[in-house]
């Protein structure tokens, strides 16, 4: 992938990045006709889920972190539950030793992004926030009315993925030409999601879970043998819950709980400051976060699942003893012998701050490109397969059970740094967020290198993302040969791919400084941009 020439934005006001420049365009009319950060990010979010739809959907999750200035965050927690339906006994009658990654028993969640939307603006009400959901929501249905020009990833995920998602049910009408994938550029239309974004516009987005629209998405998924019924979207709602949080040297770091990664993001940040690393991109530099990497994901991958079967409080691994005992596993100079079981995720985060020192990190995702592959066709939805994440075996917090909400790779991320700045920050790509996550925010805040430069840098990634079954350490090419090479003495199985490339995933930041001047940046290998007034 050709990359772009991307700079640092500057702004006094507001800004938006996203992914997607159509997204951080809607946002920003927002900000600019006096909405705030939390209505700026409802029509990004919308926006996104049409002109973006290999990357995410209004059939997905959200997580989203809320700070007013100079207070600590909120969270919502909008992520689905499991249908009634959906036990171990209904698997195994079917003859499934695991649920599929796509199809329609991949389908077996209810979606909870719209309902975080809501929550969001019921926050943004209390501040003051009076855009009406109609107006967010414009951007998106002219995009879905009018027609969205295909980009490159969309265009080379369909084709790279089309064994597994033309013959899904409403997939090849959607999301295909005439039976082939689409090519980057050309025009794609989807009335059904106009029509459907339509009907929150006018009905509100209670309308997806207890209304006319509840109803049409029931019908669609039953017809199409998903697990889900109407009962399950009556009885849902997404729920505002405590972040995560961590002091270390550089400021207060703030991040998602369970059912989330949230925690290694923290771990993998607290790791690394108590290492005292000198030099940003070092040997210790890279060393450090992969490692730190390795000890934050052996205990995700041990603890976290849904919150109500967990009985761990994970808050507890981010004191300070628990922090040290990690960073004493840490070999200085040897890596630690990987790999461990991992998780694909496919996603978009995006983040906005607006002139008040409202600040917003927020994601949203389908888990899978293109989630299960089903299409709705009445409403043009397509339905995450985050389900999919569930274990069919008994015993753990991530056993499948009805109401459980599945395992996320999802993990906004915010800081309050010591020096009075506030940084909103995260990325999309499954194992590689937390990951990313710590590059960009370690180059930035500790080694003061420019915000863009910190995030089109070359990255790394241990672990899968995209539905691939790699599990070594993939270096982008652009990484010092004498650097590599130190990796792989070091034992690290180093394997170098080619420059911005989509498996890194797409990042994005912004930072207000305690005299409201904002800086942006958004990466060169998405379709995305930074933009401010």
């Amino acid at each position: 992938m050709a990359p772009r020439t991307l700079t640092t934005s500057h702004a006094g006001q507001g800004m938006v990045t996203a992914p997607h420049a159509l997204a951080s365009e809607a946002g920003l009319r927002i900000l600019q006709e006096g909405g705030n950060a939390i209505e700026a990010m409802v029509a990004a979010a919308a926006t996104i889920a049409v002109v973006y739809p290999h990357m995410n959907s209004i059939g997905g999750d959200g997580f989203w972190l809320i700070s007013r200035a100079g207070t600590p965050p909120i969270a919502i927690d909008a992520c689905g539950s499991a249908a009634r339906k959906a036990t171990l006994a209904y698997y195994a009658d079917k003859k499934l030793n695991a649920i599929p990654a796509r199809g329609p028993f991949a389908a077996n969640t209810v979606a909870g992004t719209v309902a975080g939307w809501g929550a969001a603006l019921a926050v943004s009400q209390e501040m003051g926030g009076r855009m009406p959901l109609a107006r967010l929501l414009e951007d998106a249905i002219a995009r879905a009315e009018q027609g969205i020009t295909v980009s490159e990833s969309q265009a080379a995920l369909t084709t790279s993925k089309l064994g597994e998602l033309a013959l899904q049910p409403g997939f090849a009408q959607s999301y295909l030409v005439g039976g082939r994938p689409p090519a980057c550029g050309e025009t794609m239309r989807f009335p059904a999601l106009a029509r459907a974004l339509r009907q929150l516009a006018a009905k509100g987005t209670q309308d997806f879970y207890r209304g006319e629209l509840a109803r049409s998405i029931a019908a669609d998924l039953a017809r199409c043998g998903a697990p889900l019924t109407s009962e399950d979207f009556a009885s849902y709602e997404a729920k505002q819950v405590a972040p995560l949080s961590i002091t270390t040297g550089v400021g207060q770091l703030y991040n998602m709980p369970p059912p989330t990664q949230g925690l290694a993001s923290l771990l993998i940040l607290a790791q690394f400051d108590r290492l005292k690393v000198a030099q940003g991109e070092s040997f210790d530099h890279i060393h450090g976060l992969i490692e730190a990497t390795k000890q934050a994901f052996l205990l995700r991958d041990r603890y976290i699942g849904d919150p109500a079967s967990m009985t761990t409080d994970v808050t507890a691994f981010l004191s300070d003893i628990r922090v040290q005992a990690l960073v004493n596993r840490i070999d200085r100079r040897k890596a630690l012998p990987w790999p461990q079981p991992a998780a694909p995720g496919d996603t978009i985060w995006m983040g906005a701050i607006d002139a008040t020192g409202t600040a917003v990190s927020f994601i949203q995702s389908t888990f899978f490109e293109f989630g299960s592959g089903v299409v709705l066709p009445e409403s043009g939805i397509i339905w995450q397969n985050r389900g999919a994440s569930f274990s069919l075996e008994p015993g753990s917090p991530r056993t499948l059970a009805p109401g459980r909400k599945p395992f996320h790779t999802l993990n906004p991320a915010m800081a309050h740094l010591s020096d009075g700045r506030c940084m909103v920050y995260g990325t999309m790509g499954g194992e590689g967020q937390p990951q990313t996550q710590s590059a960009v925010f370690t180059r930035h805040v500790y080694f003061d290198q420019d915000l863009q430069d910190a995030i089109t840098a070359p990255r790394w990634l241990l672990g899968r993302t995209w539905g691939e079954d790699k599990v070594n350490l993939r270096l982008e090419n652009r990484f010092d040969p004498a650097l590599v090479a130190a990796l792989r003495q070091a034992g690290h199985d180093v394997e170098l791919i080619e420059p911005y490339s989509n498996t890194m995933g797409h990042a994005g930041a912004i930072t207000r400084a305690p005299d409201g001047q904002l800086k942006g940046a958004s990466d060169p290998r998405s379709d995305g941009a930074a933009l401010g007034y």
